[in-house]
């Protein structure tokens, strides 16, 4: 791959990534993106999902620490409700 590539803003905001760079990071329609606007830079970040055991891990590292703060369904519930709530 090169070591650079340009692309242009289409009417609708969309960008295009050079087949290269796309054939390089291995990216697939549907991907998607987290996407950073800093000064004059973008930056896209690939989002990948945890892989099943990852997920196990991450999840038992939740049900420890929710146990340790003697959290209960409801409190995570009403969590949940509090901040969808602030978003709409």
């Amino acid at each position: 791959m090169p070591p650079y590539a340009t692309t242009k803003l289409s009417s609708k905001g969309q960008v295009v990534i050079p087949e290269d760079v796309r054939n390089d990071l291995g990216l697939n329609e549907g991907d998607q993106f987290v996407v950073i606007g800093q000064g004059d830079a973008v930056i896209l970040k690939v989002i990948t999902p945890p892989k099943l055991d990852e997920f196990q891990k991450l999840l038992g590292r939740a049900r420890a620490e929710a146990k340790r703060l003697s959290l209960k369904k409801a409190d995570v519930k009403s969590a949940i409700a509090k901040v969808s709530r602030r978003t709409k």
